[in-house]
């Protein structure tokens, strides 16, 4: 179903939604799983290659339910990451599991796929998005004036869609690290002043 990789007294977990065109052995998807893993978190980047866009749900679903089966991250926190259609199936996934996912971080993705599902998330949302990408940027701010929840949309100034330029990856791992560490350590405040000083 993918590839889990737990850190050492990990404090919670995310779990990677790709898009429709990647898979879980994504190089950009794994570049932010590994930042995330060093500031303490556990990954998950799930393999939704076969399954159909209802599946895709299904599956995400099934992860989140089995992060509670691992004993060492039972009861903490779990966040999603989606990257293109992936943002929409973590959104989707955040509106069916409100009690359970703590926020979504999209990286140039379409959460306007979501569709109603939007409306229903409660979480806080992460929406980064590159300058130069200007036809997602504007489905990124119709989504957003959708949600009834906290959310940011981020212009990653020079960056394209998939974000190939000089530092732009970077960028992206550092802002999901700062947000994941501040939205999923509220109870845990020295393992976030850890993480942010890294």
């Amino acid at each position: 179903m993918g590839d889990l990789q737990v850190s050492p007294n990990a404090f919670g977990s995310v779990l990677f939604c790709h898009g429709s065109g990647s898979d879980h052995h994504s190089p950009r998807n794994r570049a932010v799983a590994q930042v995330l893993r060093r500031a303490g978190l556990a990954t998950w980047l799930l393999d939704l290659r076969r399954a159909s866009d209802h599946c895709e749900l299904e599956a995400l679903l099934a992860a989140i339910d089995a992060i509670d089966e691992t004993p060492s991250l039972a009861g903490k926190p779990v966040g999603l990451f989606g990257a293109s259609s992936g943002a929409a199936i973590a959104l989707q996934g955040a509106a069916a599991r409100p009690a359970r996912i703590a926020t979504v971080v999209s990286r140039g993705g379409r959460p306007d796929l979501a569709g109603a599902c939007l409306e229903q998330v409660r979480c806080p949302v992460l929406l980064m998005v590159g300058a130069l990408d200007l036809q997602v940027l504007e489905l990124n701010r119709r989504a957003a004036a959708q949600l009834h929840c906290p959310y940011r949309v981020v212009l990653l100034e020079g960056a394209g869609h998939l974000f190939e330029q000089a530092g732009a990856l970077e960028a992206v791992a550092e802002l999901s690290r700062q947000w994941f560490v501040q939205l999923m350590c509220r109870t845990n405040p020295q393992s976030a002043a850890k993480a942010l000083s890294l």
